[in-house]
């Protein structure tokens, strides 16, 4: 099959093609930006474009977007443009081309103001039913995005899968505090328990999304590593986490003593993965207990493609935070 990886120069996308060029599919890499994971360098929102490339493909991993950090360096138009028309120019051109898998890449971020509940309350428990309330732009045209992609399954019956991701990326925390009260490690070693996954999985639950989309039709899936926490936990989680892992992962304190670690005071949500695995049928192999191997073993918190893929970056200075 051929199949067009949008945003292929960065993280996921570079991800993906790595991946796929070692199997017996064609790949065909675009982004605005060069590299040698992509094959045509422009805008998806440049419709000629997306029409040139389109033709030929039978699935679309669409990862191409601008991120939450460009809020601090980019226009709310030039999220429209991109997140919004380029995911619709893709759509209609895939309509156009008869493919038979399309593979939205969105993000746990559209959750915006419903991951915080209020002072006093537990922490949040996120699957796929609570309702988005998005606080940014990014948020806004994300959720956007995804609603076209149902749109297009409704009407033109397009087959389109939508994977919400919690983080997967390298790059320093975008909070302040946190990023000056713990290592880096440390930071996403902790995440794992509740809003991070590895990027080798968010990987297999792509690649396994342009297989059953055509029996599914369209649904959404939150792609988050596995917790270890349960509903019964979320009011002792928000105010005192520490003694939720002394009850959950008690193996934790050992490896985090010996290099100075501390899981975080308090934790506000937690990305549940149930409806992925179960109906899905993604299987993730990396959870906080396989990072305590890891760590046990030598390795780093990130796994070896993470690795090979490095750091990209968003931009030279400024950092989104809201």
């Amino acid at each position: 099959m051929r199949i067009l990886v949008t945003g292929s120069s960065g993280h996921l996308g570079e991800a993906l093609v790595r991946t796929l060029r070692e199997t017996t599919h064609d790949v065909v890499g675009l982004d605005v930006l060069p590299s040698p994971f992509t094959t045509a360098v422009g805008s998806i929102a440049d419709r000629s474009l997306v029409n040139r490339y389109m033709r030929g493909i039978g699935a679309v991993l669409h990862t191409a977007t601008l991120h939450k950090p460009h809020v601090a360096t980019h226009s709310r138009q030039d999220f429209v443009d991109t997140n919004i028309a380029g995911t619709l120019n893709l759509l209609e051109e895939a309509v156009a081309v008869g493919v038979t898998s399309f593979v939205f890449t969105s993000t746990t971020s559209v959750y915006g103001d419903a991951l915080i509940p209020p002072v006093g309350a537990p922490a949040a428990w996120i699957t796929e039913d609570v309702v988005p309330i998005a606080k940014n732009i990014y948020g806004v045209t994300k959720i956007a995005a995804e609603n076209l992609c149902q749109l297009f399954h409704r009407n033109q019956k397009l087959p389109c899968l939508v994977l919400r991701t919690s983080r997967f990326f390298p790059e320093a925390d975008d909070d302040e505090k946190t990023r000056d009260s713990y290592p880096d490690a440390n930071i996403k070693a902790n995440e794992y328990l509740y809003r991070r996954v590895a990027i080798e999985d968010v990987v297999g639950a792509h690649l396994l999304a342009v297989e059953r989309a055509p029996s599914i039709g369209f649904d959404r899936y939150i792609i988050s590593a596995t917790t270890p926490f349960t509903i019964e936990d979320l009011r002792e989680l928000r105010i005192d986490a520490p003694a939720v892992m002394r009850r959950r992962v008690p193996s934790h304190e050992a490896d985090y003593a010996a290099r100075g670690w501390k899981i975080f005071p308090g934790i506000d949500r937690v990305y549940v993965n149930s409806h992925a695995r179960q109906n899905l049928g993604w299987q993730p192999q990396t959870d906080f207990l396989q990072v305590l191997e890891l760590l046990r073993s030598g390795a780093g918190v990130a796994g070896p493609l993470a690795q090979s893929i490095g750091s990209k970056g968003y931009h030279p200075e400024a950092i989104a935070t809201k």
